[in-house]
């Protein structure tokens, strides 16, 4: 069972959609590590993952309360939302 950031009831894992931070190696030595957020529909991708609902109304409500990067201890950009967004209404 897994908890939803939008809207807190509880779910099986296979219900929800898992949102992952997933680490980027740096290519050349000396430049930092970082990282990508993104949606996981399959459920299969490494990293640190929440989640949440399959509806875009829990998504906003996650995205409008700041939900994500306290989740995922990380600072995401509008950019990313919005690609989150696009991909999760097309899979709603």
């Amino acid at each position: 069972m897994r908890k939803c950031l939008g809207c807190g009831e509880m779910f099986p894992q296979r219900e929800l959609v898992r949102v992952v931070k997933t680490r980027i190696k740096p290519e050349n030595e000396g430049e930092e590590e970082g990282y990508t957020v993104s949606l996981d529909l399959v459920g299969k991708k490494n990293g640190r993952g929440a989640y949440i609902c399959k509806k875009s109304s829990c998504f906003e409500m996650a995205r409008k309360a700041k939900r994500f990067p306290r989740a995922l201890s990380c600072e995401i950009p509008e950019e990313i939302y919005d690609l989150m967004e696009k991909e999760l209404k097309e899979n709603e």
